[in-house]
C-alpha cells in the first residue's frame, strides 16, 4: 500500500485526524515554521500532508494538556510532534527484561544507614555527566543509560569525565542484548567488565544503526569497571541513597503520549509501571515542597528541558512513578584504567645532558604489503665516533624508520 493510500485509510479509521479548511491553514503555517525549526522534508506531498494532519492532531492534545490549571508540567511540539504515538513508541524505546536470568547483585547492607543522605544533587554541577546524547531510531536507550552511568562512576574515581561507546554495545555486546532491537544495562555491566573496558564514543562514534562488531576498537579498553550493584526493587529509599553517591541506570514505562510531548515541570503522569524505556538518573531536589528526580533521557536535546525531565519522585506507589523504582542499577569502580596506548612520539627520548644510556628503542618497518614489527639494538655511548653514528643512522634510513619516526633519534639528526 502507497502512502496516498494509508493516508486517506487513516481517515477513514481515525476521522479525527481530519481538519476544517481554517484549521488546515492554521495548522500549516505553525508545521511550516516546525519543519524549519528541526529541519524536517519529506518525500512526497502526500506524506508531507499526512505528517500535518499527524502533528495537528498532536497540537491539539498539547493545547488540552495545557490548558489544565492542575498540571505540574507542560508539553510542546518538540522533535516528535510529526509522529503518531504508535510510531513513537515503535522507535523510541528499547528497554527489555527478555530472557532476564541472571540473580541480581543487590549490596551487602543497605547503603541508607552508611551515611547521612544530602537534601539534594545534581551530578551536572559535578562535572560528572556528559552531553545528552540521541539514540535516533534505533532501540538502544540501554547502552546510553549504561554508559552514562560508567562516565559518572569514572569521573568521580578519576576525576575524568570521558563520553563513551553505545555503538560497541551496540554492535559487540550480543550475548544477552539486542542492539537496535533491545537490552538492559546489566548485561551492558557484564559486557564491559568481560571485555576490560570499553572504547570512548570520540574513536568508536554511534551510528544510529547495527554494524558489525569491529574488533579492533574492541581492543581500545579506555574506561573500565570493576563489577555492578542492583537496588532493591521497590526501595526509594535505597535508591535516593545510591544516586546521592553516583548516577544510576533505571528502566521507567517512558511510551505514554505525554512523556512523548513533554515540555518541562515537574513530570507525574499518567504512566503504567511495565517498563519499556531506559534513563539515567543524574540527581535529585525539589519544589515548592514536591520531590523529583533529575532524568537524563536519550532522546536528543530538542526533548524535555535541553534533554532532561523532572520525574515525580515519594509518589505513592512503591514501584515509584513509571516504575522508576523497579529496576535499578550501578557500575562499581575501584581500580584505575588501563593507561593510554603510546603515541608515535613516545618511541622516542631524547638524551639527558649529554649522557644517552644503552636502550632498545621499537620501531615498526612499514613494507609494501605489511607492518612488520620489529626490535633494533641501537646503542649509542658517550664518546661513539661520527662514522659509527652515520653508519647507525644509515641502517635507520634503510629500514624506513625516518619516515615513520621522525628526523631525529635520541638526539641525533638523521641528516648528520
Amino acid at each position: 500500500m502507497d502512502l496516498l493510500s494509508s493516508f486517506l485509510l487513516s481517515l477513514l479509521l481515525f476521522p479525527h485526524l481530519a481538519l476544517s479548511s481554517h484549521s488546515l491553514s492554521r495548522a500549516s503555517e505553525l508545521f511550516e515554521t516546525w519543519c524549519k525549526q528541526h529541519g524536517k522534508t519529506y518525500s512526497s506531498e502526500a506524506e508531507r500532508l499526512y505528517r500535518l494532519r499527524v502533528f495537528e492532531d498532536n497540537y491539539d492534545f498539547v493545547n488540552q494538556h495545557n490548558d489544565m490549571t492542575n498540571s505540574s508540567y507542560t508539553l510542546s511540539l518538540n522533535a516528535f510532534a510529526d509522529l503518531t504515538h504508535h510510531e513513537f513508541k515503535a522507535s523510541r524505546l528499547g528497554f527489555s527484561t527478555a530472557g532476564m536470568s541472571f540473580n541480581r547483585r543487590l549490596p551487602a547492607r543497605e547503603p541508607g544507614v552508611v551515611r547521612e543522605i544530602p537534601l539534594e544533587i545534581d551530578w551536572r554541577k559535578k562535572g560528572a555527566v556528559t552531553h545528552v546524547k540521541d539514540q535516533g531510531s534505533c532501540g538502544a536507550c540501554w547502552s546510553f543509560s549504561a554508559t552514562g552511568a560508567i562516565e559518572g562512576i569514572n569521573k568521580i574515581v578519576t576525576g575524568s569525565l570521558v563520553s563513551l561507546s553505545e555503538q560497541e554495545l551496540v554492535d559487540c555486546d550480543k550475548s544477552f542484548d539486542s542492539g537496535c532491537e533491545g537490552g538492559l544495562m546489566d548485561y551492558a555491566y557484564e559486557f564491559v567488565m568481560d571485555n576490560h573496558g570499553i572504547d570512548t564514543e570520540e574513536d568508536y562514534p554511534y551510528q544510529g544503526r547495527e554494524r558489525s562488531c569491529n574488533r579492533e576498537k574492541l581492543k581500545r579498553r579506555v574506561v573500565t569497571i570493576d563489577g555492578y550493584t542492583d537496588v532493591p526493587s521497590n526501595n526509594e529509599q535505597q535508591l535516593l541513597q545510591a544516586v546521592a553517591m553516583q548516577p544510576v541506570s533505571v528502566g521507567i514505562c517512558g511510551s505514554e503520549r505525554e512523556f512523548q510531548l513533554y515540555s518541562k515541570g515537574i513530570f507525574t503522569g499518567p504512566c503504567s509501571t511495565s517498563l519499556d524505556h531506559a534513563v539515567l538518573i543524574i540527581g535529585y531536589g525539589s519544589e515548592n515542597g514536591v520531590y523529583y528526580w533529575i532524568v537524563k533521557n536519550s532522546w536528543g536535546t530538542h526533548w524535555g528541558m535541553n534533554g532532561y525531565v523532572h520525574m515525580l519522585r515519594s509518589s505513592s506507589n512503591s514501584q515509584g512513578l513509571c516504575g522508576i523504582n523497579m529496576l535499578a542499577s550501578y557500575p562499581t569502580k575501584a581500580s584505575p584504567n588501563p593507561p593510554p596506548p603510546p603515541s608515535p612520539g613516545a618511541f622516542l627520548e631524547y638524551a639527558s645532558h649529554g649522557n644517552v644510556a644503552s636502550r632498545i628503542l621499537p620501531c615498526v618497518v612499514r613494507t609494501t604489503f605489511t607492518v612488520v614489527p620489529m626490535i633494533i639494538p641501537f646503542v649509542i655511548r658517550k664518546g661513539t665516533s661520527a662514522s659509527s653514528k652515520v653508519g647507525i643512522l644509515q641502517r635507520w634510513k634503510h629500514l624506513g624508520a625516518e619516515a615513520l619516526l621522525g628526523s631525529r633519534a635520541v638526539g641525533v639528526p638523521f641528516e648528520a
